[in-house]
């Protein structure tokens, strides 16, 4: 994976007036980054700051192999995530008025089959945070592409020892975010099918990649991107994330600007994504979402928001109001601010 990056200073070349800064919105998808070195340093402060323009109420935190427990069994150090981001919540509780995290999704290997449950109750008896995990499938045979490294292959949600750990997940009541490639919606579509009782969150619109082996095909890559996200929809237990469009494998290469964009360029030249899938999944199951700091590559958070609100316009008060805050509320479990 190539280093990623973030110039405040050229985020800075384009500023915007905050669109309806009334909105009540959670966040659904953001990451902490402290000890990485491929992705930029974001911690509270970082994020209280990125949000405070739109007044964000609550965000919740997505596993990104952070505060990992140095010794014991390995299966049960990514609980150590869930308890890092356990106290960083706490931190924020003391600053009211502030964003607060109001759910936060760990990780667990589903290939430990039955052994999972060990790993996702010790993730519940962290935090009451805690409400799912997400196991990253994305997998490409092009070498220049990123993949797992604890993948060979493409078909994770097929593998029988994952869906085994699945079973363990969904016997539980917990949410699973997948994050994969375009070309790997059909093998998500299966997954949901076959545990239709399971809240299934797709991150990131279904993450259309426009580089390296795709690069160059724009048309045939939407085709192929819409039909993988039609099959998936029509499965009523997956829901959508609207974003990650900045991240630098969806080719759109705002990053490589001299100047970053502004929001109208956003919505000029993103919103057919964004627009065919809350058509295909409707409002109710889709929620917009930062991806913050990975998609801090391509824009400012409030030039983000304002494209999303600008795209969001067209829709009535209840489809935006559940886009910006009833979904994720709903799915993750947030509960209203007190």
């Amino acid at each position: 994976m190539a280093l990623i990056t973030v110039n405040k200073d050229w985020l800075a070349g384009v500023r915007e007036a905050i669109v309806d800064p009334g909105r009540r919105i959670i966040d659904p998808h953001h990451h902490f980054f402290v000890a990485t070195h491929e992705f930029p340093h974001y911690e509270l402060a970082d994020l209280r700051a990125d949000t405070a323009g739109h007044g964000i109420e609550q965000t919740v935190y997505l596993q990104c192999w952070e505060g990992h427990r140095e010794d014991g069994p390995e299966h049960l150090r990514p609980v150590g995530e869930t308890e890092w981001v356990h106290k960083i919540a706490a931190e924020a509780r003391k600053t009211p008025g502030a964003v607060q995290i109001g759910a936060m999704i760990g990780t667990c290997d589903l290939r430990l089959g039955a052994g999972a449950r060990e790993v996702l109750e010790a993730h519940r008896a962290a935090s009451p945070l805690f409400r799912g995990i997400r196991q990253i499938a994305a997998w490409d045979a092009d070498p220049g592409m990123f993949s797992m490294p604890d993948l060979s292959g493409p078909e994770l949600y097929r593998d029988a020892a994952f869906r085994a750990g699945f079973g363990v997940l969904s016997e539980m009541g917990l949410v699973f975010d997948a994050y994969q490639y375009h070309p790997q919606l059909p093998l998500l579509a299966e997954l949901a099918q076959a545990f239709p009782k399971t809240p299934i969150v797709l991150n990131h619109l279904g993450t259309p990649v426009s580089v390296g082996p795709y690069a160059g095909r724009s048309e045939v890559i939407y085709d192929q991107w819409l039909a993988g996200m039609t099959a998936v929809a029509r499965c009523p237990n997956v829901v959508l994330k609207l974003g990650g469009m900045l991240m630098p494998w969806t080719g759109f290469g705002f990053e490589q600007r001299a100047k970053p964009p502004t929001s109208d360029e956003l919505v000029t030249a993103q919103g057919r994504h964004y627009h065919d899938a809350i058509k295909l999944f409707g409002a109710d199951r889709c929620m917009f979402e930062s991806n913050f700091p990975v998609d801090k590559t391509g824009a400012s958070y409030d030039v983000l928001w304002n494209a999303f609100k600008k795209l969001a316009s067209r829709y009535s008060e209840s489809e935006q109001d559940a886009m910006f805050y009833r979904t994720a509320a709903r799915v993750y479990s947030v509960a209203p601010l007190a």
